[in-house]
């Protein structure tokens, strides 16, 4: 199926969108009927003239909300944008700029006019864009234009300034920039001018201390990290007249221990000793992009031999492509989906076309100048050029380019948000395709999935073609009773260290000491992936750890011939192995324990979507089925549990489940084992006690398990309600009980149902302390106590931790009672300050207790997780009397729901939503790879990988930078929202 021409994806303006836009239309008429109209009087007198800008101010006023309130803004400078020249008004939006910034000393002067021209420039060329008189390559050249124009001429401000207060002399006044010394590069899409509509923008800043100007006792470090500190604050402040651009700075050197602001000399020992293979990558697209440039186009120039090696390193190319960890390990697993699509990160994403690109400019690109440039489109181009790619590889990728970039500028433009995600919502989605050209959401689809197809199947090819790029590992000789001296040296050119050991050890496989590789066909499988298995163990991070724990592994299996069929049939499986064994410490402990659930990867439908509600209770009966002892009861459940686990923490691993679907499927599993452990004990327990006379009983569950958030080794805090027909009521049995100690003892036997070691484990650690009066309370609770605790003397932790109570067991109608008094005690009305005071204090001795743990601790440090949940259960509190809505076990959810009512700023909600989301990604990641508190320095590179992906940045010093930001923007979210601590 071709596909459209991006420039043909013009908004559909049918009557529902024409009839939903009418109000916009009727408010601009008003306008322009009023004394100070004659802007609006304009625009609407331009729409009514020309019919296709009618249709799109139809399009934009239903689906775009920032572009709508762009036009009504300034409706004089739209009605212009509608009918010129795109070309001609970005150029005289950045005249205007240029002018003012060159002519005002006022900060606050200049910051408005930036922030002027910037909503200007993003309404002109998104008219361009929606109206197809731009194509993608000039969208994205004018906004680069922009971007280029209002930092340039904000450094020449600054540095004007700086003159101004005789910290700098003798510089040129009219182009303060040239001799500065100070070196302001561009880079990712903006280095190689191919901005996002609503991109940061990514910067790094270097200055030279021998060229600048510096009055005297001006200290270098000190003035340029100060400048830097106040260009970006000018740029992505946020005031009333909205920001510039926000600036990432993470790509620099060692981000969490440099400067924002570093020396050139102590930049260029740093690339040229310590350079990472993701840098050289990201090298590629650097351009000096303000102050002095003909410093900064030095400065690239002394890095060329760090970025362009003259001779091919395979095993560099490989670490590259480790950037992206998607699950190409496994090719043929998995679908690409349209709804909820993520256009940049996803498979078949715009994110793969770049790698595919740069990956081959970094193996030929040291050869081969003309393949150093920093464009994609040019350079797909370049390489078809050099017959290093098939034409029609370079045509096809281009094509899709071009149209994933359409597609996710309409995205971005509607709000003007950093999101590349599609929508899930089926009327969301349908909206969207209207916006985005496209008649139907059907349309959408029918064009948008083979496109991400056709980019998946080119990059999976580069990945194939690469498998063989490894190092040679030479002898590999694992017969007789001695060691081979080449197998040893080979073994140490992989990485390995403790080669006679390692040496010894696949000796004794092949001689068939393990029932793994007992039988002749097991071992000569094993012999035929020997290079391949070695060869992916060596890229775990941790080679010999990787080694050890695969040993382990394959010491347990009850045979091989399957597993080594496996692999030899699909040797990208031999990646997720080696990830496994090499990445995550505490789950290949598991599978070393209990081996077989490895099976599980066995399964054809492994990497599709995880199980749901239904497939998991089918799983758990057909375990539990015919006639079992209770204690065989417990093991069959755990041995479904530990397989579903498992299942659920390699997606996480392999980076195919998000974490909010991994929290919700871990919830789901928990779910259906309680619901079902609760029915086992309950018909033992009535085996010798009988069942009290119309009593019924639910379980509920609290924490991250009530909000749908658990993660590998999430414990369960749970609470047992129950309900009898009698107050003094006794249950029927030979061992007749009353009612208040039948279902303690009955909820004591959950607990160890749940939480008691047996032959295959341990399925849950549970805590019942979040129950009425907590450790001091009894074990059950009735609903009438329940009830009253929650109305009356229940404390404000205990009301809060009620936002995340939810039924999940148990009786129906006891359920329905239960969930109306959970929502019957969060509706009362508050006392406010007194409810923050609470909070606030609470809060101070959780940090008293726990927050000293520092950064990773995501839970209780300062700005970390509890913060969040903190905010979003106080507000919920709060408020839940007036706004019923609002209510949500789950804080991502309640945040959502809490913007909507407007009981907190969307800005808000949304940075606490990212960070939220944030925390959730690494927290899933670390508890189920390490068992206890992680440690950076003690953690193997290939979970520091795989923490860096997760939270999407280039490496773990980028992570830690944007870690300590993001808690400090939360702890002062939370000072404001509840209280200061």
């Amino acid at each position: 199926m071709p596909i459209p021409d991006s420039q043909s994806l013009k908004p559909v303006a049918n009557d529902a969108v024409r009839e939903a836009a009418g109000p916009f239309f009727d408010d601009l008429a008003q306008r322009a009927s009023g004394g100070d109209g004659e802007g609006a009087a304009t625009l609407l007198a331009r729409l009514r003239e020309d019919g296709g800008a009618e249709g799109l101010a139809n399009a934009i006023f239903f689906e775009a909300p920032f572009l709508r309130e762009a036009m009504l803004r300034d409706p004089a400078f739209a009605a212009d944008a509608l009918t010129g020249d795109p070309e001609r008004t970005l150029d005289a939006i950045i005249a205007e700029l240029g002018r003012t910034l060159g002519e005002t000393e006022g900060e606050q002067e200049a910051k408005t006019a930036l922030r002027r021209a910037r909503q200007r420039a993003a309404l002109a060329i998104a008219l361009a864009d929606l109206s197809g008189a731009w194509s993608v390559e000039q969208v994205t050249e004018g906004l680069s234009a922009f971007a280029d124009a209002a930092l340039g001429g904000t450094v020449d401000w600054l540095l004007r300034a700086a003159y101004r207060k005789a910290h700098l002399e003798g510089f040129d006044e009219a182009s303060p920039g040239r001799g500065s010394g100070y070196i302001v590069l561009a880079m990712g899409k903006y280095g190689a001018r191919e901005l996002n509509y609503s991109s940061d923008i990514d910067l790094m800043v270097f200055y030279d201390p021998e060229v600048a100007p510096l009055a005297e006792g001006v200290e270098a470090s000190t003035f340029f990290v100060r400048l830097t500190r106040r260009l970006v604050s000018f740029l992505q402040d946020i005031t009333a007249d909205g920001y510039v651009f926000r600036v990432d700075l993470r790509l620099r050197p060692d981000p969490r221990a440099t400067n924002i602001a570093i020396a050139v000399e102590a930049a260029a020992q740093y690339y040229e000793s310590m350079g990472q293979n993701w840098e050289r990558a990201a090298m590629i697209k650097a351009r000096p992009v303000a102050g002095d440039m003909a410093a900064g186009a030095d400065f690239l120039d002394r890095l060329t031999p760090f970025v362009w090696r003259k001779y091919l390193d395979f095993a560099a190319i490989l670490d590259v492509q480790s950037l992206k960890r998607q699950i190409h390990s496994v090719k043929g697993h998995g679908t690409v989906a349209v709804r909820g699509h993520n256009l940049k990160l996803g498979r078949g994403g715009i994110r793969e076309i770049e790698f595919f690109v740069q990956t081959q400019q970094l193996i030929a690109g040291g050869r081969m100048p003309e393949l150093r440039g920093r464009q994609t489109l040019e350079m797909l181009d370049a390489l078809a050029e050099a017959d290093w790619i098939a034409p029609d590889v370079a045509d096809e990728l281009k094509d899709a380019y071009r149209f994933l970039r359409t597609v996710e500028h309409r995205l971005q433009m509607m709000n003007d948000e950093q999101t590349h995600t599609l929508p899930s919502d089926d009327e969301a989605f349908a909206r969207f395709a209207l916006f985005a050209g496209f008649e139907t959401p059907e349309a959408l689809e029918a064009a948008l999935e083979p496109v991400l197809k056709t980019v998946e199947r080119h990059y999976s090819a580069l990945f194939e073609q690469s498998a063989g790029l490894g190092v040679d590992a030479g002898n590999l000789v694992f017969t007789g009773g001695e060691d081979d001296p080449g197998t040893l040296e080979a073994l140490s050119q992989l990485g390995f260290t403790k080669v006679s050991e390692i040496s010894a050890a696949i000796r004794g496989w092949h001689f068939g000491r393990f029932p793994a590789t007992r039988s002749a066909r097991a071992r000569e499988r094993l012999t035929e992936i020997m290079p391949a298995l070695l060869t992916a163990l060596s890229r775990a991070g941790e080679p010999d750890s990787a080694f050890f724990a695969f040993d382990r592994f394959l010491t347990g299996l009850p045979a091989g011939v399957q597993l080594f069929s496996l692999l030899w049939a699909n040797p990208k499986l031999l990646d997720l192995v080696a990830t496994l064994m090499g990445t995550a410490p505490r789950l290949a402990d598991q599978v070393s324990h209990r081996p077989r659930i490895f099976d599980a990867v066995l399964d054809p439908g492994f990497f599709g979507p995880l199980p749901g509600r239904e497939e998991l209770d089918a799983a758990v009966d057909e375990a539990l089925a015919g006639e079992l002892t209770f204690e065989e009861s417990l093991d069959r459940a755990r041995v479904v549990g530990h397989e579903q686990m498992f299942r659920i923490g390699m997606r996480v691993l392999t980076d195919t489940v998000s974490a909010a679907e991994a929290g919700r499927a871990y919830t789901a599993l928990a779910d259906v084992l309680s619901a079902r452990l609760l029915k086992a004990c309950q018909t033992d327990f009535a085996e010798t006690h009988g069942r009290v006379p119309g009593g019924e009983a639910v379980l509920v569950a609290m924490g991250k398990w009530g909000g749908r958030e658990m993660t590998a080794s999430s414990d369960l805090d749970l609470i047992l309600i129950y309900e009898t027909a009698e107050a003094d009521a006794m249950s029927d049995g030979a061992k007749p009980l009353m009612a208040g100690q039948y279902y303690a003892r009955l909820t004591k036997r959950l607990v160890s149902a749940l939480s008691a070691p047996t032959a295959e484990g341990v399925l849950y650690e549970v805590d019942m302390r979040l129950r009425p009066s907590g450790n001091a309370g009894p074990l059950a609770t009735h609903i009438s106590s329940f009830v009253a605790y929650h109305q009356g003397s229940a404390w404000t932790w205990e009301r809060m931790a009620l936002t995340r109570a939810r039924v999940v067991a148990g009786d129906g109608a006891l359920t329905r009672t239960v969930e109306d008094a959970i929502a019957a005690a969060l509706r009362q009305p508050r006392d406010v300050a007194a409810l923050a005071s609470d909070a606030v204090d609470m809060r101070r001795r959780l940090l008293s207790e726990f927050g000293g743990r520092g950064l990773w601790d995501l839970k209780h440090t300062r700005g970390g997780l509890i913060d969040i949940e903190f905010i979003a259960q106080f507000l919920q509190v709060a408020n839940a009397a007036t706004h019923e809505r609002i209510l949500d076990q789950t804080t991502h959810e309640a945040l959502g729901h809490l913007a909507a009512e407007g009981l907190i700023a969307s800005a808000e909600a949304h940075a606490l939503r990212d960070a939220n989301g944030l925390y959730h990604r690494l927290t899933q990641v670390i508890r189920l790879c390490v068992a206890d508190r992680f440690e950076p320095d003690k953690a193997p590179e290939g979970l520091k990988r795989l923490l860096a992906q997760a939270g999407d940045a280039p490496d773990l010093g980028a992570l830690e930078a944007r870690l300590a930001e993001t808690q400090a923007q939360v702890a002062g979210l939370f000072d404001k929202i509840v209280g200061p601590l």
